[in-house]
């Protein structure tokens, strides 16, 4: 059980640094995430590694992996966001129509 403890502290430890550095850099990260939530998410979502290959990750790609998550959270639902003439207009340009 402390094993388990034990690595879900080290994720932890290394994921925190990296979120709360990608949040400083990103307005959009700060408006759409919680920072908090995002933690917790991906120690359960790196938590799926074992911790062998959690550390054989270099921190240049892990920093890349949690960025792409991150761009993923931040954007889905957006488009949820949009008002019908939004949306009337982002499918126009989706499917190469004239946006009128």
């Amino acid at each position: 059980m402390q094993e388990v403890f034990s690595y879900h502290q080290e994720l932890i430890n290394r994921i925190s640094p990296i979120v709360e550095n990608l949040f400083k850099g990103n307005s959009l990260y700060q408006v759409k995430l919680n920072q908090r939530e995002i933690i917790q998410m991906l120690v359960e979502l790196f938590g799926k590694f074992s911790p062998e290959e959690m550390r054989e990750i270099k921190d240049d790609d892990l920093i890349d992996r949690i960025d792409s998550i991150l761009v993923f959270e931040a954007v889905s639902g957006t488009l949820n966001d949009l008002t019908p003439e939004q949306i009337a207009i982002f499918d126009a340009a989706v499917e190469g129509r004239p946006i009128r």
